[in-house]
């Protein structure tokens, strides 16, 4: 199985710059690389990473996406002189050209390939490639906003060529559209493009009407082209995540891709003089987590823009220490989107929704008049990828914390087997036996004990046992664990009793099954409990129970997945626990495969600390991919999904409409007056 992140770098793509006055093209220097790879040395993830050789590309690789015509003149560019240079330039929009470009472009191009085959051989499982100068923007025969060739689009159609792979998941969360990412795969059914940028109604460059949220692609690959435009600028991470809960990750869970792509734009953090959103690097962290269940881990970020040194440097590392494995760092403060994302949100799922089964029983309408259009109109803005639309902008200092140490636990995963199956914990898992609890101590955390049942041995040796895993939780010498308990309903009610007590103040318990919640959830908040069933539950008496009832329970994987995505997710974020437990009751009717990708997705909460508690008699692969999961093992791959059970998305949209009043995350579409107030 693949382990290991690769790091692409080679100083020698930074030796090229601007050597005329250009107002739009003066924040694009060398330093950009410079302190990304420097940030990543002082954080010590340099030497984590699997450093791979750096190539230039052939021209065979370069006319994947370009123009022969276009190849043979940016050829020339190294014998021009300035003038020459100058007057090249002038055919294109923002970009420069410099001697040594068209050779540095050549390294950028080779070195996405090189993190391309390696993940896709097998000899890494991610990474991420330094890159300069960036690729989005660049056409089949031109170049564009700093960029001379298409990194990313040669790399879709590379792999797709030579690997055989039909399905390529695009992702750019550069503050800017990447047009050029568009315009070569409008029509390609094979690579889902998704791209949010700052457009404030055609206001900000590139200026383009096929930059909203309407242009879905054409022919064949109509439905694959996703445009989140932002039409103000100040966006939070609450907007960020919530566009990934409602729109991003369903859409890309049914297309099931084989490769994820990242085009790794930081301008759109905070800081940026380009994007002017207030998103702080450690979102980056979530959002690399929130793609790695996909494409079986096989994910490649390559850099585009970010402008602000400080940032950017954050940004990157952010994003390497997630793919290297490391535990998110918690978000606190997330409230909803703001009605401008929020309008966004919905115009999006309401022009995709004829497309993508997930969105087909939903019941948006796009928005008939932005809340910001008119402003922007009346104010108007600059043009260029250098110039603020806003000009009161140039002047403002933002200031941000720097993101806090993301230590790890020497050890992951612990796990607590009854005995006869010791043999059968993994390698690199700790296994764990605790000392039995005694009747009183179990008793604690039960509301109607059954002392006849507390008698028994086994029974008490397991609740020692996860008590002991919660305990080298507590002490940070383990991150995750799990255990199999002969009673899964009296391990739930006296694991979080105990947590409760002594580990956390808040505690997220998801329960699958349909079995009655074995805990006290009461407003005080200490508990949120999320139950996804196939029975509604007799007595639900807190806010902070919510159960969500599915026609045949897991059974039904795509809308088991929207239930994950589009409520406990937003949930989960909103109330930033302290520790996820995960319960897998009787009757869950969950297969191996969701529970996998549940289990990974809730280990971006809490910085992955989680117990998962699985009933004894619970077959043995259910227990071999959570196992594999906690330990951060690449997730199997669901296949192409369809869409949910009508009545499936009914229960979950009326659970959403009921709850998006408390949870600002679950506000997704429908009324936007319901947005949170604007940031």
């Amino acid at each position: 199985m693949a382990s290991g992140t690769a790091l692409i770098y080679d100083e020698e793509m930074t030796r090229y710059k601007l050597l005329w006055v250009d107002p739009a093209c003066k924040i694009e220097v060398p330093e950009r690389l410079t302190v990304s790879y420097t940030a990543l040395q002082k954080q010590g993830l340099t030497q984590r990473c699997v450093p791979l050789p750096i190539r230039q590309a052939t021209d065979e690789e370069i006319l994947l996406a370009h123009s022969e015509e276009y190849l043979e003149a940016v050829k020339k560019t190294p014998y021009m002189s300035l003038e020459e240079l100058m007057t090249f330039t002038q055919q294109y929009g923002d970009v420069y050209f410099h001697p040594n470009i068209y050779h540095c472009a050549k390294l950028a191009i080779g070195a996405t390939l090189q993190l391309v085959h390696s993940v896709m051989t097998g000899q890494v499982r991610n990474g991420m490639a330094l890159v300069r100068p960036p690729g989005h923007h660049s056409q089949r025969s031109a170049a564009s906003g700093f960029c001379v060739f298409n990194n990313v689009a040669i790399a879709a159609l590379y792999a797709k060529k030579h690997f055989n792979i039909s399905r390529v998941l695009i992702v750019d969360w550069d503050v800017h559209h990447g047009q050029g990412l568009q315009y070569c795969f409008e029509e390609d059914p094979s690579v889902l493009y998704f791209s949010w940028h700052r457009y404030e109604h055609q206001s900000f460059w590139p200026n383009l009407a096929e930059s909203d949220y309407d242009s879905v692609g054409k022919g064949r690959g109509a439905g694959f082209n996703i445009n989140l435009p932002w039409n103000k600028v100040g966006m939070e991470n609450s907007d960020y995540l919530s566009v990934f809960f409602h729109v991003l990750l369903p859409i890309a869970y049914e297309f099931d891709p084989e490769l994820v792509l990242v085009s790794a734009g930081f301008d759109s953090a905070i800081g940026d003089p380009e994007g002017h959103m207030c998103a702080t690097p450690e979102i980056f962290a979530h959002l690399t987590h929130l793609l790695m269940p996909l494409a079986g881990g096989r994910l490649c970020a390559i850099l585009e823009g970010g402008y602000n040194l400080t940032s950017l440097g954050q940004s990157v590392c952010q994003t390497v220490q997630t793919l290297l494995g490391d535990p998110a760092p918690r978000l606190s403060g997330l409230n909803g989107p703001c009605q401008s994302a929020l309008e966004s949100v919905r115009c999006v799922r309401a022009a995709h929704r004829q497309y993508w089964g997930c969105l087909k029983h939903t019941a948006e309408a796009p928005v008939p008049e932005p809340s910001t259009k008119r402003c922007r109109l009346e104010e108007g803005g600059g043009e260029g990828p250098g110039v603020p639309a806003q000009k009161e902008e140039e002047t403002q200092e933002v200031e941000w914390p720097e993101p806090k140490p993301r230590p790890a636990p020497s050890i992951r995963t612990a796990v607590a087997f009854p005995a006869g199956v010791e043999d059968s914990v993994p390698e690199g898992c700790l296994h764990v036996t605790g000392t039995p609890l005694s009747q009183r101590e179990a008793v604690k955390g039960l509301r109607n004990p059954d002392l006849g049942e507390l008698k028994d041995e086994t029974l008490l040796q397991s609740l020692g046992s996860v008590f002991s895993l919660l305990d080298k939780i507590g002490k940070e010498e383990i991150r995750n664990g799990l255990a199999v308990v002969p009673d899964v309903s009296i391990a739930t009610a006296c694991v979080v009793q105990h947590a409760v007590t002594s580990l956390s103040d808040r505690v997220l318990l998801v329960f699958l099954g349909d079995g009655e919640v074995p805990v006290e959830v009461t407003d005080d908040g200490k508990v949120l409990a999320v139950q996804i069933c196939s029975k509604e539950p007799e007595d639900r008496k807190s806010k902070y129970h919510v159960p969500v009832c599915l026609k045949q329970g897991g059974g039904d994987v795509p809308g088991f997945l929207q239930a994950v995505l589009g409520l406990l997710l937003p949930l989960a974020y909103g109330y930033d626990p302290g520790l996820v437990l995960e319960v897998v009751g009787e009757g869950s009717g969950v297969g191996e495969g969701a529970l996998a990708h549940l289990s990974s997705l809730l280990q971006g909460l809490a910085q992955g600390q989680t117990v998962a508690l699985i009933q004894q008699d619970a077959e043995g692969e259910t227990l071999r991919a959570t196992v594999r999961s906690l330990m951060g093992e690449p997730v199997p791959a669901l296949g192409p999904l369809g869409a949910p059970l009508p009545e499936n998305t009914q229960a979950i949209e009326e659970q959403r409409r009921r709850l998006q009043s408390q949870w600002g995350l679950l506000r997704a579409a429908g009324d936007p007056g319901t947005a949170a107030a604007e940031h």
